[in-house]
């Protein structure tokens, strides 16, 4: 009888919420990602908010891009996200694409390795603009590649001594470098 009085004190005060809430999820499953970003927008138009993405080999799919979205059932949410796909295998392309990115707003979100029809493995960056967000914030992005995780520790030091917050890692083979170690960090900046 006291643990549901003080439950129900909590509750009252906002310091606990309910459980009753209950989800309405999209899987956008995809072996292009040029696809995913389109798939992406569309459910973002629905109401639905990016959750998690891996690339890997499913049954019937072959290699394919799985991302998770989500929504509270029965919301009327309106579309508040935009997403952009980044994929590359070149660590350079992928600094231009995600700082051209960052340029307009659009936060990371997760990250992961896709091996490409065209027979190599790219890296995937899923990235996210708020279009409600009153402070239109922008980021500066850093991303590392190596193949040296001694490299990797140093060079992360680095640049969160320069401000940057690390966001996502992942191993992958990339087009100049063999198997790398590639990070993602990024700050925000005033516009």
């Amino acid at each position: 009888m006291i643990l549901r009085t003080i439950f129900c004190l909590l509750l009252s005060a906002g310091w606990v919420v309910a459980a009753d809430n209950a989800y309405d999820y999209r899987v956008l499953a995809t072996s292009k990602t040029s696809t995913m970003e389109k798939e992406l927008n569309e459910a973002a138009d629905a109401g639905f908010h990016f959750e998690q993405t891996m690339g890997g080999k499913s049954t019937f799919g072959g290699s394919e891009v799985v991302t998770v979205m989500a929504k509270e059932k029965g919301s009327s949410a309106k579309a508040r996200y935009a997403y952009k796909l980044l994929a590359t295998s070149k660590t350079s392309t992928m600094q231009k694409e995600l700082q051209a990115a960052g340029d307009e707003g659009f936060a990371y979100k997760d990250q992961t390795v896709f091996g490409s029809s065209f027979g190599g493995d790219e890296v995937v960056v899923i990235l996210e603009l708020d279009r409600e967000s009153a402070s239109k914030i922008r980021y500066e992005y850093k991303l590392l590649a190596t193949s040296k995780t001694s490299t990797m520790q140093k060079e992360l030091q680095e640049a969160g001594d320069a401000g940057f917050m690390f966001v996502g890692v992942t191993v992958s083979k990339t087009a100049l470098g063999g198997k790398e170690v590639v990070s993602i960090l990024r700050k925000a900046v005033a516009k």
